[in-house]
Order: C-alpha cells, then structure tokens, then sequence
C-alpha cells in the first residue's frame, strides 16, 4: 500500500470513528436532552425484536459497524479474522460501558451482538471484494469510502443544522 493511500485511509478511518462515537454516545446529529441520566442495562439479548423500533435499533447497529470491519481490514488485511473482530467488539463494548458510566441511552447485549456482527461482515464484505477486485480491492475501496464518507459528513452536518437550529427545543 503506498503512503498517500494508507494516509487516506486512516483519515477517513479517523473521521468515521469520530462520528461512530458521535451518534452512540451523543445521539448526534439529533437532539438530545440529557438531563434524565438514568444508568439502564439489558442483559437479555433481543429483547423486544418484534416490534419494529427494536428490530430497527439492531439492523442499524449493523449497519453503523461494517465500515469499521472494513476500514480494519484495509488497514489491516493481513491479520486473521478474529484478531480484526477483537478492536471491534472492544470497541462496542467501550461504547457500552460509557453509555452506561455517563448515563447516556442503555447498555444493551442486543447492542454489542449487532455491533459486533456488523464488523463481522464489514470484514467478510472486505474478504469477498478482495478475491473478486484482486490487486484493485484498496484504490476502489479508497474511492469508495472516500465519497462514503463525505456524504456521511454532509448528511450528519444537516441533520445536526436541523435538531439544533431548526427544530431546536426551547429553553
């Protein structure tokens, strides 16, 4: 991997993480009022999944966690498989154990599951791309998270310009 490509990568990496922990342990871009800071754990994994705000919850707990298994395995594509799913479910697991400390949302199994299995297949997605891109998996994946990530931003500054200018609650 040349210097600028891994330059890049870890940038973007940087800038997901920060938004990763933005939208886990803030609730941003929304507005959030933490002023009832209850500390709230469930240990019972996919408790609830019937209802459709539950099932919601745990697809976009995937969701939020593949580019993590993904920019992981760019950076680090040699490691073996379990070694890449550790950072990501220590890192769920850091989130949950903040959301908890701080009383910010609800420490959740189901959480650190979905989080988890979301690296999991950023990983394997990243596994599959290689065998089928050969030689060309890192610059279409630059490419690609590059624009990704931009339009992550994008979404995520309006979104924020909208919970907290526009429809901002008032004092």
């Amino acid at each position: 991997m040349r210097k600028t490509q891994k330059s890049l990568i870890t940038t973007l990496f940087a800038l997901y993480a920060l938004l990763l922990a933005g939208v886990i342990l803030f609730k941003l871009p929304f507005y959030s009022d933490f002023s009832e800071r209850a500390r709230v754990v469930n240990l019972v994994p996919f408790q609830g999944v019937g209802e459709g705000a539950a099932r919601h919850e745990i697809l976009l707990n995937i969701l939020l966690f593949v580019p993590f298994g993904l920019y992981l395995s760019m950076l680090r594509g040699e490691w073996p498989f379990f070694v890449r799913l550790l950072p990501i479910f220590a890192a769920s697991l850091a989130f949950e154990l903040l959301q908890f400390a701080f009383g910010i949302g609800i420490s959740d199994l189901s959480d650190l599951i979905g989080n988890t299995l979301g690296g999991a297949l950023g990983i394997g997605a990243f596994a599959l791309l290689r065998r089928l891109l050969k030689g060309r998996v890192l610059p279409v994946l630059s490419a690609f998270a590059l624009a990704a990530t931009g339009y992550a931003l994008v979404c995520f500054g309006y979104l924020f310009f909208l919970s907290h200018f526009v429809m901002a609650q008032p004092q």
